[in-house]
């Protein structure tokens, strides 16, 4: 498993122990962070400002964003069970 795997993959961006990556879609804008030491991902909902966002539970994004994540987690050489664990 590596960080730098799932920096490969497209829009995602590294920052020491963490990934983030942003999404668009159905209207809404999420930033998705996945967190190594924990091996868990963390969904947060981008607000109209751009600037200001909020964590969401995982049942409240989209399955078509979800699946995508676990893509992209399996891609890189993680886990894609890391997407539905709990913090």
């Amino acid at each position: 498993m590596s960080l730098d795997s799932l920096a490969d993959r497209e829009g995602w961006h590294t920052e020491g122990f963490a990934a983030r990556v942003h999404y668009r879609g159905e209207g809404d804008r999420y930033a998705v962070e996945y967190y190594a030491p924990s091996d868990c991902v963390l969904y947060w909902k981008v607000k109209g400002d751009g600037e200001t966002a909020v964590p969401v539970g995982r049942e409240t994004v989209p399955d078509p964003l979800r699946e995508r994540v676990r893509l992209d987690l399996d891609a890189a050489g993680i886990d894609p069970a890391a997407e539905g664990r709990s913090l």
